[in-house]
Parts: structure tokens; sequence; C-alpha cells
């Protein structure tokens, strides 16, 4: 089959069934019921025929009480889900952020009301509908990185972190677009495109960049196409599109969640997270993601935390007596967001002291080093017939389909992690030497900088953390702290800690969030996007 003809049928559109039901009352907008907070579900759930849950701003916990209270089931929601996606993402303003539906997503919903029935409830997630960035394998999905390279290549089986999510009762909703090969292809490729994917659209202002690479998990969350989303990162991909969605984004520290069966970059760097519309989802979420994988060596070193509830650590009064450190000086409408989300900080007991954290001057990134070698590695447990074996093989399928788009922009990277033998003993030497004193170098600026001031985080504006993070492998959790008020655009800012301290930077962010309550959905500060498909009677200003 040709290659583009395979991308259609693998394609969101064609996965789709013709449901037209009442299912359509859940696009009705916040904007368009004058409703900004999210409901409460008693509010938002009624009967089959009349109000929906508002999906755009439901989280896990008001889905998972109307569930409970029997006021909607997971196959229903789930159904609802699909019918937004295909308002939103395939017709209507195309966001293009969900790449694929699971063709056995609503069984596994049914399986989860079933489950519900017997009593059996396996926590926060269960008969949740989670979507995954299309580099995570799902069994009888493809998993392609965006490439069309891979349009064929199945995996034999869940990876870790999707049974993790099955274990917790989740229903895998589909696949996001996402940057090809989390945006390791070729230099200056737009944030969100892909070959096989094309281009994600910013539900915020689709002027504007969705941000990478984890592009699609961001505008699907912030969407409502799905309750929770799973971005990876290896350097910014999960905190900048959280940032330019208006999420809560975790990136993790190396270890806390497997990467078996995560198409890699590099894996001194890669974890996979939450990207989530609250703290209390990323939480819950995380919590069902962590685990020691056998096959992942870098998990065990999470052994001391896991089994970690995240959600019981979240508490309003977290910030008292604690002490952020402030390494962000923004300027103009974004300063003054960031100098309001200071004064909450204050105002729940915070204290707030400047610092310098020196991002610069490290040495040399190590991704070239890693990607052909992890890659590899990855390719070598698909099945016999997968389309592809090696980096190589990517690099000369992708020449060789040039005209079809493979690499519209280019394969630069590609190439030159391609030429790289990391066992040549110089280059393993100077890779080494770049990878160890890159961790240590990243680890000491951060640690010094807490213990001179005696600090429990330091603060970015936006995902400041996102690069001297990814080297020192520690998390950050990305909150939003407002809007611009000259166009909309979403402000972040990102909390960043050493390794394992997920629970106290979620219970930070949980602290701000309550008391800030300034999160609102893109159809709040973005209404022209979805005027046009909202249910009811077509408007004679909407374009035919």
């Amino acid at each position: 089959m040709h290659p583009m003809e395979r991308s259609r049928v693998l394609s969101v559109q064609r996965r789709l069934g013709s449901r037209t039901t009442v299912g359509l009352v859940a696009l009705a907008t916040a904007a368009a019921l004058g409703v900004v907070a999210p409901v409460a579900p008693e509010q938002a759930a009624a009967d089959r025929t009349g109000i929906r849950i508002d999906l755009e701003t439901a989280t896990v916990a008001q889905l998972q009480q109307a569930m409970s209270a029997r006021k909607i089931t997971s196959e229903e929601l789930t159904n609802d889900y699909i019918e937004r996606i295909r308002a939103l993402n395939s017709d209507g303003p195309g966001l293009n952020a969900v790449r694929v539906l699971n063709d056995n997503a609503v069984e596994e919903a049914r399986q989860a009301d079933r489950d519900r029935k017997r009593g059996k409830v396996r926590g926060p997630l269960h008969g949740i509908p989670v979507l995954v960035k299309d580099n995570i394998d799902v069994r009888r999905l493809p998993t392609t990185a965006g490439a069309l390279a891979l349009a064929d290549s199945y995996p034999t089986d869940d990876a870790f972190l999707v049974k993790r999510l099955r274990a917790a009762g989740a229903v895998i909703l589909g696949k996001t677009n996402l940057t090809e090969f989390a945006n390791f292809t070729t230099n200056g490729m737009p944030s969100g495109y892909s070959g096989l994917g094309g281009q994600v659209l910013n539900p915020y202002d689709v002027s504007q960049t969705p941000s990478g690479s984890s592009s699609g998990s961001g505008a699907a969350a912030a969407a409502g196409l799905a309750a929770v989303t799973i971005g990876t990162e290896t350097s910014g991909s999960i905190l900048s599109p959280s940032v330019a969605n208006s999420l809560v984004g975790v990136k993790p520290t190396v270890g806390l969640v497997s990467r078996t069966g995560v198409v890699p970059i590099a894996a001194s760097q890669d974890t996979a997270g939450p990207m989530t519309r609250s703290v209390y989802d990323a939480a819950a979420l995380l919590t069902a993601l962590t685990g020691v994988d056998p096959e992942d060596p870098a998990t065990e070193t999470s052994k001391d935390v896991a089994g970690t509830d995240y959600t019981a650590a979240l508490s309003k009064d977290a910030l008292k007596g604690v002490r952020v450190g402030v390494a962000s000086t923004p300027s103009g409408n974004q300063a003054v967001a960031f100098n309001r989300a200071l004064d909450v900080l204050r105002a729940q007991g915070a204290t707030v002291v400047p610092v310098t954290v020196s991002t610069g001057g490290l040495p040399p990134g190590i991704l070239n080093y890693e990607f052909k070698r992890d890659l590899n590695a990855y390719l070598a447990r698909l099945p016999r017939n997968a389309p592809m074996k090696t980096l190589d093989d990517v690099v000369r399928y992708n020449t060789a389909h040039a005209a079809e788009g493979t690499i519209k922009f280019g394969q630069t990277l590609l190439e030159e992690s391609n030429a790289i033998d990391v066992d040549d003993p110089a280059t393993k030497a100077a890779y080494e030497a770049d990878r160890d004193n890159g961790i240590a170098g990243a680890r000491q600026r951060i640690d010094a900088a807490l213990a001179a001031e005696d600090l429990d985080a330091i603060l970015f504006t936006g995902s400041g953390s996102a690069g001297i993070g990814a080297r020192a492998q520690y998390p950050s959790v990305a909150v939003p702290i407002g809007y611009d008020p000259a166009n909309g655009r979403p402000f972040g800012m990102t909390f960043l800690g050493t390794a394992y301290t997920e629970a106290r930077l979620l219970s930070y962010a949980y602290a701000y969030e309550q008391a800030a309550q300034e999160w609102r959905p893109p159809s709040v500060t973005n209404p022209s996007l979805f005027r046009c498909v909202r249910p009811g009677k077509w408007q004679r200003s909407c374009a035919p």
C-alpha cells in the first residue's frame, strides 16, 4: 500500500463512526454557557437526554464522581470524547491533535463499567479516557513517532506505562500527534509537525506554536479531547507545550516512569509524564504511571518511591513555611502575571527569594550520540515484519520517498546521529565525558542554589527549567499563571526540584493553583475558534 494511503487508512477520520447522538451536547463550551470555572458533576451531569458533563472543563475527580453516582458510564463518556474529537480535531477548527483512535476504546470502557458494577474500582483513573503520545506503544495500534517510515510499525505489546494505565482501570482512547521523532528529525522543523500526522494547532491561538514535541498531547488536553494525556520529554517537550497550552505538566525524574516501549531520543534524559488541566489530575495520572520495570534499569532508582499516591500530598496549605527561589526576571505582560503569581505564593505562606541558576555553559549535549543507539534498540524489539530495523533504514526510506513528504523540512539530525559510531573508542570517550559532566554540572548548579538559600524548590517563568532540569535528570512541574491581556495567550511557571521530589513540587503547584484560580479553557480566551462548532442551529455568521 502507498505510504500516503496508509496514513489515510490510519487517520482519525477513518477510525471514527458516524455517531451523532446527544453526545454533541458535551461540546457546549464554557464561553457559550457563561461558565468559567469547572462545574461540579452534579451540576454538569444530568439524565441521558439533558446536559452532559462539560468535557472542556471536567476534572478526573468530577468524572469519577459522576460515574460513581451513575450519572454517566465510562462507555458514554468515551463515546462523548470520540464525538468531541470528531468535531474539534478532524472537523471544525481541525486541531489535528489526535492522530489515531483505539478501535477497542469503547469495549475497554464497557469493561470498566462492568467492573464498577461488581465493585471493582481500581482508583481515580478507573474508566477515564486517556490519550498517549504516538511514540508510546499500544498494542494493535501503530507506533509511528509521526514518521511515514513507521506508518505500519506495530509493536507486539503495550509499553510498560500503558500497562500501568490499564492496571489503574484507564481507557486508552488513542494516540496524539507530535513533532516527528519527538523533534529530533531536523533543525527548524515547526513544533507539532510530522510527515505522517501533519500540523497540530494550538487551541488558545492557532497562529502560535503548540510547542513540542508533545504538541498533540498538549492541544488535546487543552481542548478537552480526553480527560488527561501523556507526553514525553527529553528537554522541554512536556513542559514547553504545557505552558503553551495552559496545562499542568509533570516532567518526572528520569527513572520514575519506565521508557520500555517508547520510541527514544536519549536514555540519559528521556521520560514520559502527565499533561492535564489540573494539578490533581496530574497527580492521579503520575500515581498510575510509576513502577519499577525490570526492562528499564533506571527505574530501579525509584524503588523507594514506588507506589506513592501523589494525590495524598496535595494540600491547600502546602506552601506554608516553604522557601522558593525565583530564577527568572520576565518582562512585559508576562512579568505582570509572574509577579501576581509570586504574590499568591507569599499570601499562602511561602518565602520568595531571588536566586541565580546558570543554565548555559554546560558540556555539549549528548542527544546525537545516544539517538541511533537507543532507536536501534527500540526497533530491535519489534516483530520480524517491522518495516524499519535501524535508523539507517529510516534515513534511506525518507530519502527514497521525499516526494511523498517524508522530509519536508529535512532530516539533518537523523543523518548526523546516523553518522556517529558511539563504539569508536575516541567517540565513546568524548560522549561519556559530556554525558557524565553534563549531569554532574547541572545537578551541582541546582543543588548549590537550593543549599545556598535553604530552598525547597526553584521557580522559573514559562518552561525555563527545562534545559538544565533535563541534563540533571531532575523533576519539574509546570502550572498556568494567566493569559496575556493583549491576545489571550497562556502564561505559565515551573517548579524545579531535586530527584524524586515530585510529591513536594505537585503540592506547591496545587496550593498555588487552588489559591490563584487562574486557569481558563480555550473557548473562553479564544471564543472565535469554537463559536461555529457549538451544537444547535447553524448561525449565518459561520462559514458554510
